[in-house]
């Protein structure tokens, strides 16, 4: 029997002050679920990552940031060109990197991902 990945609704969200996630600690992992191709072949559609929000970011880590009025899940590169600075990579290739000046825009780490429904196929990122 072949599982399809369980619905969650996408709501817009902003690094603006929410009431309803105030009383959330900013400290605390949460999961998200992988939407779309961008960073295929390591993440696929359907995955669970969990985000560590004070998470060190450090070149090569997948990170959750906060970039032209939307979230971007990528990887974190030193740039080596445009004056120094940062750019956030999909691994598939078929999608733009984005330049970043600084680690400001970064708002999580990606400490770990899974895929629903089984256990032992998840993967670590960071010790």
């Amino acid at each position: 029997m072949n599982k399809k990945p369980f619905p969650i609704p996408v709501v817009p969200a902003g690094p603006e002050s929410d009431p309803a996630l105030d009383a959330c600690s900013g400290a605390e992992s949460f999961a998200l679920m992988v939407l779309g191709d961008s960073m295929e072949p390591e993440f696929v559609e359907g995955d669970i990552i969990i985000i560590e929000p004070e998470g060190l970011a450090t070149d090569g880590s997948y990170v959750m940031a906060w970039l032209g009025d939307e979230w971007i899940f990528r990887q974190l590169k030193k740039s080596e060109n445009d004056g120094g600075g940062w750019n956030l990579c999909p691994l598939n290739p078929n999608y733009p990197a984005a330049h970043i000046p600084d680690l400001s825009g970064i708002k999580g780490v990606i400490i770990q991902k899974s895929k629903p429904g089984r256990r032992k196929a998840a993967k670590r990122y960071v010790d």
